[in-house]
């Protein structure tokens, strides 16, 4: 079983794994990847080997100088290559297999998610329903890269916490669902990060910015935001904020 070669299927689910595991979770150990295992009927080691053989192919590792296992490079480098310019389409697919393999469609899988789409039909539908899905998967590898807290407060409540778009997703499709255009925020912060209220300097430090500046004589300005200026973003395991995107975000939202 284990010396046949890897499909197609079997690597993006890999990949979508990869993806949704902290670097320290990815061995044969981890109840995802026995779970993982189960699904495609391989070994847990054997998944286990495939993480580590995409995260010799991630440039976040690669700059770290970790170069994770390097002898199935060659199966694996196509999928993240798809990955990196086609991220929408990647994931969704990844989550659909699994979804099949599991044996279930992927509307039942999401149906909570999915709920007031029943009326649309056709490729209308199909849009929805990707879109959603795919906003879902950012979400938990956003929060997993940030174990589950705020990245400014460290509140682990996880309905609380937010997925929060450096640059929003309409204003930027290919980086989209970038793990690296994501932070964990509660949910107050992230809607005062959207809004421009406040953003993150290039040393990862929030700043609050002139608009909220303006309510500093209400009582709740110290509690909520005051205290946390100048603190730094307690940074991700493995995808730190890009410094373009937070630059972008300075410039266009936080005017």
């Amino acid at each position: 079983m284990e010396n046949k070669l890897w499909t197609r299927e079997e690597l993006i689910l890999a990949l979508n794994l990869y993806l949704k595991l902290p670097f320290g979770k990815m061995h044969s150990r981890t109840p995802e990847v026995i779970k993982m295992a189960g699904i495609i009927n391989r070994s847990p080691g054997a998944v286990a080997m495939r993480l580590t053989n995409f995260a010799s192919v991630d440039l976040y590792h690669q700059q770290r100088g970790i170069k994770g296992l390097t002898g199935g490079i060659r199966q694996v480098q196509p999928i993240w290559d798809e990955f990196e310019h086609n991220r929408e389409e990647l994931l969704f697919e990844s989550e659909q297999i699994l979804a099949q393999l599991e044996h279930q469609s992927i509307e039942a899988k999401y149906a909570n998610i999915l709920e007031g789409i029943e009326q649309l039909k056709g490729e209308t539908k199909i849009r929805e329903v990707k879109t959603r899905v795919n906003q879902n998967v950012f979400r938990q590898i956003v929060l997993v890269n940030y174990s589950g807290r705020c990245a400014v407060s460290g509140i682990d409540v996880p309905d609380l916490l937010v997925a929060s778009h450096i640059i929003p997703w309409s204003k930027n499709k290919e980086e989209r669902l970038n793990p690296a255009n994501g932070i964990c925020l509660s949910a107050h912060f992230d809607a005062a990060f959207d809004r421009g209220y406040l953003y993150f300097d290039s040393d990862f430090r929030m700043n609050i910015g002139p608009k909220l500046k303006q309510y500093a004589a209400q009582p709740y300005y110290f509690n909520w935001f005051k205290q946390f200026e100048g603190k730094q973003l307690d940074l991700p395991s493995k995808y730190l904020p890009s410094q373009e995107f937070l630059e972008w975000h300075r410039e266009y939202v936080c005017q």
